[in-house]
């Protein structure tokens, strides 16, 4: 088995997950720690553009493991694929981003090959030549380093913000793209994908938001959401909410954030009236710029915020939606 880490990077309708620069960032980490080779794979059809563009970073090699039945997605054809692809490869270790996706198909992927995943894992360490992997326990009250008791090919799926995908090597110069056709048998594919509903088209993926403004109980009433929207709209950014807001049915629950909502990782962080329990630190504490505004100076949300602001939001927020009109009225 070759020392050998493999990103399979996940891609959307032809366009690649954001999420994926984060893990192939990870991949680069682990590389430079254990001095292991770094490869990507992509899996789909017709992906040779996405596997070039994957090729520009600083990896070895991509592998575009392409099949007509993995378009469109199916947990059994990925599964099925994949596990062709990694027999005849042998990686020692395989990174996934944790996305909605992996977690659907990799326990069937992992249990086809005999072997366990860590998932959700928030970090590394390689210590005396063993490779461990960071996640949390009881959400986020406990972290815990884990190791893989068997033999490789190993699994890991990161946590969205564990990594920081705008830091990213670039590879000195393109790495080569092999492309893999795996065969599928015909009945090896059982479930028929139909188009999305026209619910899911309204369903709201945070992960993929660059800002987020987002509102706790300091909020005080439905009606005053329609604040924090304006600014939402006016920076350009997403909606969101801490659990209470959520559970009151002031926005969608599709709109949470937290241990048991979604886990973001955004460019900016605006939390408006938020407390700060664990619960929601843990979705959200991976973002580039956390901005926290709240009355209590002794809110845990100052704790991890990079601009800490102590005031009455409906004093602050007007302003700051003047503010930022004028600064785009400006530029």
């Amino acid at each position: 088995m070759a020392d050998t880490i493999l990103v399979v990077v996940e891609q959307r309708e032809g366009k690649l997950n954001r999420v994926s620069w984060e893990t192939i960032t990870a991949g680069q980490a682990i590389s430079a720690a254990t001095g292991w080779g770094l490869e990507a794979a992509v899996v789909g059809s017709g992906i040779a553009s996405i596997a070039t563009e994957v090729a520009a970073k600083k990896v070895a090699k991509v592998y575009a493991v392409e099949s007509a039945k993995l378009e469109p997605y199916t947990p059994d054809a990925f599964a099925a694929g994949l596990k062709q692809f990694l027999a005849a490869k042998q990686p020692r270790l395989v990174l996934m981003p944790h996305t909605y996706q992996v977690r659907d198909f990799i326990p069937k992927l992992v249990t086809a090959m005999g072997r366990t995943v860590i998932s959700d894992c928030i970090g590394f360490k390689h210590e005396g030549g063993k490779l461990l992997f960071t996640r949390q326990m009881f959400q986020g009250k406990l972290a815990a380093d884990v190791s893989f008791g068997s033999e490789g090919p190993w699994f890991a799926t990161f946590q969205n913000g564990a990594f920081r995908g705008d830091q990213v090597q670039e590879g000195a110069s393109a790495a080569v793209v092999e492309i893999v056709s795996v065969e599928i048998a015909e009945g090896e594919v059982r479930t028929k994908p139909q188009p999305p509903f026209k619910e899911a088209k309204q369903a709201v993926d945070l992960t993929q938001a660059e800002i987020i403004v987002s509102v706790g109980r300091g909020i005080k009433e439905q009606k005053n959401i329609e604040l924090a929207k304006q600014l939402a709209d006016a920076l350009g950014g997403e909606i969101a909410a801490s659990r209470p807001i959520c559970d009151s049915g002031w926005l969608p629950m599709d709109r949470q954030v937290g241990s048991s909502g979604q886990t973001v990782a955004p460019k900016l962080y605006l939390a408006l009236g938020i407390s700060g329990a664990i619960q929601h630190i843990v979705g959200m504490k991976g973002s580039k710029a956390i901005i926290a505004v709240n009355k209590d100076s002794e809110a845990p949300i100052f704790e991890i915020a990079d601009y800490a602001v102590v005031g009455n939001l409906f004093d602050i927020v007007p302003a700051l939606i003047e503010e930022v009109k004028k600064a785009k009225a400006g530029g």
